[in-house]
């Protein structure tokens, strides 16, 4: 779907409030926001481009805030929430939405898990309903419990314990690379943790953490800001607020020495190398520099470790990678790495690979990068920026807005960003990679294929 912009004078009358125009572009996302009575946050975005609307729910609770010993909890709660509710029937609520022409989804990230639907814009409250319904009163019995442990532990098999370079390097680099249990567990879930869920836990579960206080919601696309104000107050603001539990300390020390680290994997076709740094601190000069060395390392066929490492030396058909690798540079909130990975042939050594690479980062670490460069890495950024907060019926929005909501109580800073990456310089640039891209700073994990070679072993003896 096209980015729908309109200018700050009518987005001003039509909201009665806005964020301050963004000067690099002249336009701004509509954003109105506000707190229900219960601590509900709330973020609107009108966009009439299309007659549909976009409903997302995000609530404070993620990989990292599961509880010790339940590995994967968080997200065997996520099934949990399509197993009915007070008034919604066991998948009732995913048939109400696929029988008004709607779409949707949920998904559990590092800090967060997510519910959207996209719907006919004379759906909006339908949908508005069925989600308070689910945060009011999930529907958990010993049955559903049992029965979603089963379709956890099976995706678990199926995705990871099955699959030719499962979990990777998504969900192994950050057991490797991190030290504090709550960024370095298993996010996905050890199958004893899973077993032993309680239907005690679950419900303590929900009440804490699916609280109206822990939560926000988000609505995107064609609809009139005061009717849909209406109707969240008349559904959501009865639902009674839980006192939160103190966040748990998820900081990771300062990495002072290089870490390498090899998987054996029984599927694998072909080896495999990854290698991962820490982030700088979300929101500082730094972070925005490394969105822009992420453009020039790693993004795009004019990256230059596609070029080093693809094009010129054709060690690998690609590199891939980025921020975030189970999301985006904005909607994660504590320690994150920036990752990249490759697949290559069993002739190319590791020891190749990983000096072309260090060679190519140290270049940014010696040398201020010139203008033409920086320039095109800007351009790389806005262009999949904006095509996040314009593509996907609006989910994309619902994305950043939520996040910029949950995380900064301050979803406007949607219209910030691109006003953040003009400021980059190419000495921050240079600052950045020296202090972040140092190699004591950084993880390599190989992926070792080992039915391959102890083939091709078998070959050469004899």
């Amino acid at each position: 779907m096209r980015f729908h912009l309109l200018p700050v004078l009518a987005l001003c009358v039509m909201l009665g409030s806005c964020s301050q125009r963004d000067d690099s572009s002249g336009y701004i996302v509509p954003v109105e926001y506000y707190t229900l009575s219960n601590g509900l946050k709330v973020v609107l975005s009108p966009d009439a481009s299309a007659p549909t609307v976009t409903i997302a729910i995000y609530y404070n609770i993620g990989f990292r805030n599961e509880p010790k010993n339940r590995t994967g909890f968080a997200h065997l709660f996520e099934h949990m929430m399509f197993q009915g509710s007070e008034n919604l029937g066991k998948m009732e609520f995913v048939k109400l939405v696929q029988m008004n022409g709607g779409i949707f989804n949920g998904s559990t990230r590092f800090d967060f898990t997510n519910y959207f639907q996209v719907v006919p814009t004379h759906k909006l409250e339908t949908i508005l309903w069925g989600e308070a319904d689910r945060m009011r009163g999930l529907s958990i019995t010993q049955e559903n419990l049992t029965n979603q442990q089963g379709v956890v532990k099976n995706e678990v098999k199926v995705n990871v314990h099955n699959q030719p370079y499962g979990g990777f390097p998504w969900l192994d680099m950050p057991q490797y690379a991190n030290t504090n249990w709550n960024n370095a567990h298993n996010f996905y879930g050890d199958l004893k943790d899973l077993d032993a869920a309680t239907l005690e836990d679950v419900q303590a579960f929900f009440k804490t953490f699916y609280s109206p206080n822990n939560a926000v919601l988000v609505v995107v696309g064609d609809f009139v800001p005061a009717d849909a104000k209406t109707m969240i107050k008349k559904y959501y603001e009865s639902i009674p607020s839980v006192e939160q539990p103190q966040k748990p300390d998820i900081s990771e020390p300062r990495q002072e020495q290089a870490k390498r680290f090899s998987k054996d994997d029984s599927l694998a076709s072909r080896p495999a190398y990854s290698f991962a740094y820490h982030m700088p601190e979300r929101n500082t000069p730094e972070y925005y520099a490394m969105g822009l060395i992420d453009q020039i390392l790693l993004q795009g066929d004019d990256s230059m470790l596609r070029e080093a490492l693809v094009q010129e030396r054709g060690y690998t058909a690609s590199v891939d990678g980025g921020i975030n690798l189970l999301g985006n540079m904005f909607n994660y909130n504590g320690p994150m790495l920036w990752m990249g990975y490759l697949f290559h042939d069993a002739t190319t050594p590791t020891d190749s690979i990983n000096a072309v690479t260090e060679a190519v980062i140290e270049k940014l670490r010696s040398t201020l990068i010139d203008k033409e460069t920086l320039d095109r890495a800007k351009i790389k950024f806005r262009s999949a920026f904006y095509n996040d907060v314009g593509g996907s019926f609006g989910i994309g929005r619902a994305d950043l807005l939520a996040s910029f909501a949950l995380f900064d109580n301050d979803p406007s800073r949607i219209n910030t960003i691109d006003r953040m990456i003009d400021q980059v310089t190419p000495e921050l640039i240079q600052r950045t990679a020296q202090e972040y891209l140092r190699t004591t700073n950084q993880t390599i994990l190989t992926v070792n294929p080992t039915k391959v070679v102890a083939k091709e072993e078998k070959q050469y003896a004899n």
